[in-house]
């Protein structure tokens, strides 16, 4: 069944470019919360039909929220954005689940009505703020076994899966993902890349003011031969390595939602209709596994089945826990659905941000390939979660709006 109450489209996505989080990065001298009003004002600019003051919520996640990822950021950032300040915003942690939990938040209110339009995302700045910093790890949870230690250790979770189904190899793996580094660079070079991308002014203490034009983790001359060598820094003679994980990664990404309604008032075309979303647990020694129960219980609300699927938008976390999820639906390690523009394995995840990026890419695909009419956003969650959701794409010639099936049918 689909989700209840009004209709809820995207009708525009934005990202800064993403860069590596390390003391040279794009972002090394740059504050998180100024990459993420870069991108919130040029998802404003690119809408001007949308009054601002129409805005009914901005949802912006973080994983770390600390100094300049902390302090209620959806509040802070819309201030500083220079949104009118009658319209409110929050803060939102799901892990790499982040923005794809406040594109759904905000998309529930919109469906009951509570708001006409929302702006959601999420940023991340993992070269100042790693993954865990400062965190104080309740000691129950390995006193109690709770969970393993692995848990806390996302390639940990990683080198698990590759425990746990002999099939999910070391050369799979590798394999995967060097395709993934040439699909990005086949995209960039088609120009698939660059229309969602925000440049951001980025200071340096020696050089001045520049500015962040494209994504600096791709290495597109990645081979499986040039893998063969490198260390597997989760563990001694593991299976995953620096190639076959996302780099670590700072950058910031927006959507703006609304009811179908509003956004055909306004004349702005939708580029995505939610369907359906499924948020789900797992065992956390495994968090990798979880967009396969996710997408399972997405797909029953929808009334749809992975067959109905025609694009598959999966967050790269690591290319292992992109292969269990092959494997779980049978699909071909090189089919053409899965992130036909490459993953986070080429151009990064920062965490708290990624959800949106694949909104974004998958929005691209559908405006090409009309003859699909739906399409997954998907990704593992650290700690044991999953979350998936179903998109309708506007451009199919028999779009389900016509033939909504709102109630138990």
């Amino acid at each position: 069944m689909p989700l209840l109450g009004r209709d809820v489209v995207l009708v525009d996505a934005v990202r800064s470019p993403f860069g590596r989080a390390r003391p040279d990065g794009l972002y090394a001298h740059t504050r998180a919360d100024d990459i993420a009003v870069a991108v919130i004002r040029e998802l404003l600019r690119r809408n001007p039909a949308l009054v601002p003051d129409r805005i009914g919520d901005l949802a912006l996640a973080a994983t770390t929220q600390q100094g300049d990822q902390g302090l209620t950021l959806g509040r802070t950032v819309g201030l500083l954005a220079g949104l009118p300040r009658t319209v409110p915003g929050y803060a939102i942690d799901r892990m790499c689940a982040g923005a794809m939990t406040a594109v759904t938040n905000v998309a529930a209110q919109i469906a009951i009505g509570a708001i006409d339009a929302a702006v959601a995302g999420g940023v991340e700045h993992m070269g100042r703020h790693p993954l865990g910093a400062s965190a104080d790890i309740n000691p129950r949870f390995v006193a109690e076994r709770l969970v393993s230690t692995d848990a806390l250790v996302m390639g940990a979770t990683a080198e698990n899966l590759h425990d746990r189904y002999p099939r999910l190899t070391r050369p799979r793996a590798d394999a995967y993902a060097a395709a993934s580094q040439r699909k990005y660079a086949r995209a960039l070079a088609e120009g698939h890349i660059d229309a969602d991308l925000v440049p951001v002014g980025v200071p340096d203490p020696e050089r001045g003011w520049g500015l962040a034009t494209a994504d600096e983790p791709p290495r597109p001359g990645t081979t499986v031969a040039g893998m063969e060598g490198l260390a597997t820094p989760f563990r001694a003679g593991g299976r995953v390595t620096a190639a076959s994980s996302s780099p670590l990664t700072d950058g910031a990404t927006a959507a703006l939602l609304m009811d179908a309604a509003t956004a055909a008032d306004l004349q702005l075309e939708p580029r995505l209709r939610l369907v359906s979303y499924a948020y789900t647990g797992v065992e956390p020694e495994v968090m990798g596994v979880g967009p396969v129960p996710a997408t399972h219980r997405a797909l029953e609300l929808a009334g749809l089945t992975m067959e109905d699927i025609g694009l598959i938008e999966i967050n790269e976390a690591f290319a292992v826990q992109v292969l269990a999820f092959l494997d779980a639906f049978e699909i071909a390690d090189d089919d053409p659905r899965v992130n036909p523009y490459g993953g986070a394995i080429a151009v990064g995840h920062p965490l708290a941000a990624s959800g949106v990026r694949l909104m974004s890419q998958l929005s691209r695909q559908f405006a090409t390939h009309p003859e699909v009419r739906y399409g997954i956003t998907t990704m593992c969650v650290g700690l044991g979660q999953g979350g998936t959701v179903v998109w309708e794409n506007p451009h199919h010639a028999s779009p389900r709006s016509a033939d909504r099936r709102n109630t138990d049918d």
